[in-house]
């Protein structure tokens, strides 16, 4: 692969991780403060709805607030069990309701 009869030394001078005592990470910027706060998000799929608590995540960077990964994947188990009519399933996690139109 590449050039086989030619040797190059692909690292040098400071290249590597030293051995000694010192901390790892100097000169990375401290985590930012992050606020959490709990919500309700409602899931729709036919004639259910779920009402889901979740925890969204606030910081100064652009992309506030935001889910975390864990409440991501509890909305998406709750919309494929409303999908699948596993009503037991999505009310296990969730409080779920059914829809009725309103007549005109």
């Amino acid at each position: 692969m590449g050039y086989s009869e030619r040797s190059i030394v692909t690292c040098g001078v400071g290249h590597g991780i030293q051995a000694g005592s010192q901390s790892v990470g100097r000169g990375i910027l401290e985590e930012a403060t992050m606020s959490r706060r709990k919500i309700s998000k409602l899931v729709h799929e036919g004639d259910y709805v779920a009402e889901v608590e979740v925890e969204t995540i606030q910081n100064a960077d652009g992309w506030s607030p935001y889910l975390s990964v864990e409440d991501a994947y509890v909305l998406d188990d709750v919309r494929d069990a409303l999908r699948r009519g596993d009503l037991k399933a999505a009310a296990r996690i969730a409080r779920v309701y059914r829809l009725t139109p309103v007549a005109a």
